[in-house]
């Protein structure tokens, strides 16, 4: 990895890519670290020092993907998470609607269609998404109602509050458009994918704050384990990340006028760990549901139903609450792949360029055939997920301090930032192998 980067510094157009991707990356930061019209700066830190710098639920991940600059309602708060959200949902909906599908279908113009679409759908959920945070934040639940004596956004100041609501969620929103922006420069040209690579340094930043908590608070021995443990995580996360079943494809000879086509071997690369990260995201979604509906009940006098739920289903370290996100990530793994992998497409384009698997008949047996492998590497890939997802929370056991919970080291975080990094260096080393091929051909 450290000589691809070397390599790329070396080579004037590459290293024009890389630093420009720094330069993107350090104005996304400082947007990160930009406080919002209207928010009082101070009452934030005093109010991130009562919770110990971390969130709850859902907002704890979502502060994670920010960078830390959701609960500093920050310029850039929202962070890239509108947008994978706005493209996940038009991914679903793809599915289900002719006419996304036909646009899928139509190839460079088609994807631009959906790309505009995701665009505006990213705005939208920006104003609802800022709206509920800035609300959250004034009823002071997201701060879990320990920020009374210090108001985040001041009633005082002498202008009207629905004006200064006003500009704070336009100003959150104007920063994911911003944000949406700065992720699409770095793919048209930067190096890797624009989104991912935001989402990569917001997690990494978070990194030397979180590490350095752990030695503050458990000694050097203890920070030393985890870093250890960290690391064998992330060895393990590369292996399955890299680990696919090729299925070999076989095309025949076409005669096309005069000239002969087709006669090539090729595989289809399935992935162990096809479904990616978006699982896991979709089960902590659904995990967050039965504590949002806890606001609404009393939290001075809570009943044995509502303490039950708290203790059981929301409460991290519970059993029942890491039984129900196992399963869950499971479900959601085999609910995903099945809407993103069509065997039965696949088979019909392989049928209709002349390929076939050897050993296996084309058309409907194909499917078949690709469906019976799917179904039993996914099974791998759910209980890697779900392993993978379920290592933080025994690791609030461990280390018997809810502060640690942000600590970036398993789930999504952990998941995101190998694959990022990974793809990343494959897209770099494709560079140079091209520019290789190049100066051996001139």
């Amino acid at each position: 990895m450290l000589s691809a980067f070397l390599s790329a510094f070396r080579t004037p157009d590459l290293r024009k890519k890389l630093l420009f991707t720094v330069g993107i990356i350090a104005v996304y930061r400082l947007g990160a670290t930009l406080p919002s019209p209207g928010v009082s700066y101070g009452n934030v830190q005093k109010c991130l020092d009562a919770i110990q710098g971390g969130g709850t639920g859902v907002l704890n991940l979502l502060d994670l993907f920010s960078g830390g600059a959701l609960l500093q309602l920050s310029v850039f708060a929202l962070g890239i998470m509108p947008y994978i959200t706005a493209s996940i949902i038009l991914q679903l909906l793809t599915v289900v609607i002719p006419r996304l599908e036909q646009l899928r279908k139509e190839g460079q113009a088609g994807q631009a269609k959906i790309t505009q679409y995701t665009r505006y759908l990213t705005l939208g959920l920006g104003i609802l998404q800022s709206s509920a945070f800035v609300a959250l934040a004034r009823s002071g639940q997201l701060f879990q109602n320990r920020c009374d004596q210090w108001p985040i956004v001041p009633r005082d100041t002498g202008i009207p509050d629905w004006l200064t609501l006003g500009i704070l969620v336009m100003t959150m929103t104007a920063g994911t458009g911003v944000v949406m922006w700065l992720g699409e420069l770095i793919t048209d040209r930067g190096v890797g994918n624009g989104m991912s690579v935001l989402i990569f340094t917001s997690i990494a930043a978070r990194l030397p704050s979180e590490g350095w908590k752990i030695k503050t608070t458990k000694g050097w021995g203890m920070f030393l384990l985890v870093i250890a443990l960290v690391l064998l995580v992330i060895c393990a996360v590369t292996f399955i990340e890299q680990a696919q079943r090729r299925i070999p494809v076989q095309y025949a000879k076409r005669m096309i006028g005069r000239r002969m086509y087709g006669g090539t071997s090729t595989y289809i690369p399935l992935k162990v760990n096809q479904a990616g990260v978006i699982p896991v995201i979709f089960a902590s979604s659904l995990l967050y549901l039965p504590q949002l509906a806890l606001q609404f009940f009393d939290q001075n006098n809570p009943g044995k139903t509502q303490a039950w739920i708290q203790n059981h289903i929301v409460k991290a370290s519970a059993p029942e609450h890491i039984a129900i996100y196992f399963l869950l990530i499971i479900f959601f793994t085999y609910f995903y792949v099945s809407i993103t992998f069509n065997p039965t497409e696949v088979a019909d384009n392989m049928k209709k360029y002349g390929g076939f698997v050897p050993g296996i008949r084309p058309g409907k047996p194909t499917a078949e055939y690709l469906d019976f492998i799917l179904s039993r590497i996914t099974l791998p890939g759910a209980l890697y997920l779900g392993i993978i997802a379920i290592l933080p929370n025994f690791f609030f056991i461990w280390l018997d301090n809810q502060q640690f919970q942000n600590f970036p080291f398993g789930g999504t975080a952990v998941l995101i930032m190998v694959g990022v990094g990974l793809e990343t260096v494959k897209q770099i080393e494709s560079q140079l192998m091209q520019r290789n091929y190049e100066g051996f051909l001139r």
